[in-house]
């Protein structure tokens, strides 16, 4: 028998009293109210409500490491970046890797692979595929339906995978940022059950009286914890917190606790602030993460306070996992499936020729995975566009990891780069190699370095390199994450000397692929307007 005491926050309650919790085989089998002189606070770890594992360059054992220091016993992850690399093998990968650490990941079986028919991915997850998914006790919801237009116009292949959901009791989560009126409506209504893509308060507020529930994201690129956390208070039962995409230096930092800490600075309520951080996630998905009761699994965490929730120990299945910021989870050994298969490329194949300058621009918003469409001038030389770094308008490539295939090209404003390149083979959804620089010599070198480390990301100016290699689908670190959040942090940094004003400049890159989100975004196939659901021309 193990005994934990410590001032017990009962968050459906919404009390705190001294107590001691008596654990026997990883169970929490008694709960008494007693007396004592110990100060800190016991309470239920905290949940990621919608995360890619993937985007931390982690494996999940590794992710486990460092996000339990954090206090976060579970996750509701998305395999879908992985998935479209290696389709439904990439799935088992991580849910196997998973669980070799105590940490509990929740995998859902990604609903959109390839994410578009306009992008090249490398696998293809069907109704059909989705069904045999649905039947695993290791998938515990359809993930996020970025197809939203499939939704709306009745795309027979969606709403079969909705069904297969539906039919085996899972949830299906939402995805579709800006959706209102009756659009929305008739989402919700297919049974999309959350939205953590909303950017407005107006637009949440509506989804939330449609019967959805929010979840407020703050990740390393898109961040929309300040425009929707005044829905809190009111809407607290049915509002969740989430990273969904989390670079290695970020999770370092902090996770969940530090949107719980946020949030009671604004002088919210510290129980409704934890219903959505704790509780909401366990409820919603059925997940298998106690909430410090009676008969449920020991799992919570120890805090200093109930204001910055300094994360002292942190308990899974009545083991101390995590200690005064040091995890006692070990490394575990693990494969490393790939599947890159193109050769480098030559300076001749980013040249794009023309006879005017006026070009159509994806600008990057800084903190958002939207973007806008603006036109401005490249330079035009020889009959040939290349970057205009005094305005900053930068040439954008996307290039096709999967088979040779000639990049494609385009001009992209706010990455703010003076000299060199910086290329990546994370490129959400297809994870195609994107690169931005500021001349078709230092964008070639900086693919022809992902290419050679068959995935990564880099940072080239001249002979100039960093680089951090991501040999697990091309997307994910062989690294602990520590080392990668170091290697990631000097790249980041170099990024920013070669003149980067983003806050993410790779996080932010990533998404200037994601054809599902609007306006203007770049495919391995052109450029391509999220507003029309088309491909257009680059001139205007």
């Amino acid at each position: 028998m193990k005994i934990v005491k410590g001032q017990l926050v009962d968050i459906e309650n919404q009390r705190i009293f001294s107590a001691e919790v008596h654990i026997e085989n990883k169970k929490i089998v008694k709960i008494k109210e007693s007396q004592h002189n110990e100060k800190l606070f016991l309470m239920p770890g905290f949940i990621d409500a919608h995360i890619h594992i993937e985007s931390s360059m982690l494996v999940p054992s590794e992710f486990a490491r460092v996000a339990s220091i954090h206090g976060t016993v579970g996750t509701v992850s998305d395999p879908h970046e992985i998935a479209n690399v290696l389709g439904i093998d990439g799935v088992n990968f991580m849910i196997e890797n998973g669980k070799k650490v105590p940490l509990k990941f929740h995998f859902g079986a990604p609903s959109c692979v390839p994410a578009t028919t306009f992008e090249t991915a490398g696998a293809v997850i069907d109704a059909e595929a989705i069904k045999e998914l649905m039947q695993s006790p290791d998938i515990f919801y359809l993930t996020e339906m970025m197809n939203y237009p499939g939704v709306l116009y009745d795309d027979a292949e969606v709403l079969e995978k909705i069904k297969w959901a539906q039919h085996f009791k899972k949830p299906v989560d939402g995805h579709a940022p800006g959706l209102r009126g009756k659009d929305a409506e008739k989402y919700a209504k297919a049974g999309i059950s959350t939205d953590h893509e909303c950017f407005t308060y107006d637009e949440a507020k509506e989804k939330l009286d449609l019967g959805m529930k929010v979840i407020v994201r703050e990740g390393s690129a898109a961040k929309n914890f300040e425009a929707l956390i005044d829905l809190l208070p009111d809407h607290y039962q049915n509002m969740m917190f989430c990273s969904d995409d989390k670079h290695p230096d970020d999770l370092v930092l902090g996770h969940i606790n530090q949107l719980c800490e946020r949030a009671v600075a604004k002088g919210m309520d510290v129980f409704k602030v934890l219903q959505a951080a704790c509780i909401n996630p366990v409820q919603h998905y059925n997940l298998n993460v106690g909430l410090l009761k009676e008969g449920d699994a020991a799992d919570f965490i120890l805090v200093e306070n109930l204001t910055n929730f300094k994360v002292l120990a942190t308990y899974i299945d009545g083991e101390i996992v995590a200690e005064n910021g040091e995890s006692h989870i070990p490394s575990v050994e693990f494969k490393t499936p790939n599947n890159f298969n193109i050769s480098e490329k030559s300076t001749e194949d980013f040249k794009l020729e023309a006879s005017t300058n006026l070009v159509r621009v994806i600008e990057a918003l800084d903190g958002e995975l939207i973007s806008n469409e603006i036109e401005a001038n490249a330079v035009l030389k020889n009959g040939s566009l290349s970057s205009n770094i005094d305005q900053d308008i930068l040439k954008i490539s996307v290039v096709n990891r999967y088979e040779n295939k000639a990049p494609s090209v385009a001009f992209i404003k706010n990455f703010g780069l003076k000299k060199g390149a910086i290329a990546s083979s994370v490129g959400h959804d297809s994870h195609n190699i994107i690169a931005v620089g500021t001349s078709d010599e230092e964008i070639c070198s900086a693919v022809n370095l992902i290419i050679k480390n068959k995935g990564g990301i880099c940072a080239v100016n001249n002979q100039d390199q960093k680089s951090l290699a991501l040999p697990v689908a091309g997307i994910i670190s062989d690294k602990d994450g520590w080392e990668t959040g170091k290697l990631y942090q000097e790249i980041d940094k170099m990024a920013k000397e070669l003149g980067s004003t983003l806050k993410a400049p790779f996080m932010t890159l990533s998404f200037m692929a994601l054809l599902v989100i609007p306006d203007l975004k770049l495919s391995d196939k052109g450029l391509f307007s999220g507003k029309k659901f088309e491909f257009v021309n680059i001139l205007k």
